[in-house]
């Protein structure tokens, strides 16, 4: 099992490096397929789904739901449109329920729209952030705040975490670590500013900016992640999917990042591109 979670780690990053530094519609399409995993499984694990093998119609006004946005993404620039998208998935849902009523729940309508918000919609921040000014720079500090967190927090709670800080939703994790992670992060996120961004960019100091949004997103990425695993443990399920070996779901690994990614955008628009 860990040298399958360790491969399967390295594809991601690998994966993950090469579509970040790419960018365009190669990464827009692997977020996308991303997002349409993310979205089964979310409405698989909070019950929308009547069927764990075919979608139902509520489903089914999801995935369009996320094709349409996706491409909006990709092809316009325009917010209002990107807007329209959302409320439209909004108003689509409940369409269905109206005229099918009652065949599904309020519960479920709610689960499929959350469910569009949660995951694709959150994740297309990532593209979003690397399509914006300096966004080949600023699109790593949602890697650094999401999987940089994850790794800092680990080895300091490892080393000298005692105080658990969660001890229903997540035994392991402690107060030392989490503190551990937010620094640890600001600190990467201070060392990539200087040594990168300031140096590919003369006369922009923008490292204590990019160290205070990697902290930022350091506990953004912990509420991502304690809050996908709430999901589970309110629904009794051990892993979202197995699309991943050894790490589950999408939902399962990219759990942080969809609350990363949104955060790092729109504090690099008011701090680092103002």
């Amino acid at each position: 099992m860990f040298w399958t979670r360790l491969a399967s780690g390295a594809v991601l990053l690998v994966t993950a490096v090469l579509a970040m530094s790419i960018g365009e519609w190669p990464l827009l399409l692997i977020l996308y397929l991303c997002a349409m995993a993310a979205y089964r499984e979310l409405t698989k694990a909070l019950a929308c789904a009547t069927d764990k093998k075919k979608p139902n119609a509520l489903e089914i006004i999801g995935f369009l739901g996320v094709t349409a946005y996706y491409i909006t993404v990709y092809f316009s620039e325009d917010k209002v449109l990107l807007l329209m998208c959302i409320v439209a998935v909004f108003m689509a849902e409940m369409f269905v329920y109206v005229v099918t009523f009652p065949r599904y729940h309020a519960a479920q309508v709610e689960a499929a729209v959350f469910s569009f918000v949660y995951a694709p919609l959150m994740l297309s921040f990532v593209y979003l952030t690397r399509m914006c000014p300096q966004g080949i720079y600023l699109v790593w500090l949602i890697l650094i705040s999401s999987w940089g967190c994850d790794t800092c927090a680990y080895v300091v709670g490892k080393l000298i975490g005692r105080k658990k800080i969660f001890p229903v939703l997540s035994p392991k994790k402690s107060l030392e670590g989490c503190i551990g992670g937010v620094l640890g992060t600001a600190l990467i996120g201070g060392i990539y500013g200087q040594l990168m961004v300031e140096r590919v960019l003369p006369g922009q100091h923008v490292a204590l900016a990019i160290a205070f949004v990697c902290a930022v997103g350091a506990v953004m990425s912990m509420v991502g992640d304690l809050a996908a695993s709430a999901i589970k443990r309110n629904h009794d399920i051990k892993d979202y999917g197995k699309l991943i070996p050894g790490h589950g779901g999408i939902m399962d690994r990219f759990d942080s990042m969809t609350v990363t990614a949104p955060m790092v955008y729109f504090l690099a628009l008011l701090m680092i591109l103002k």
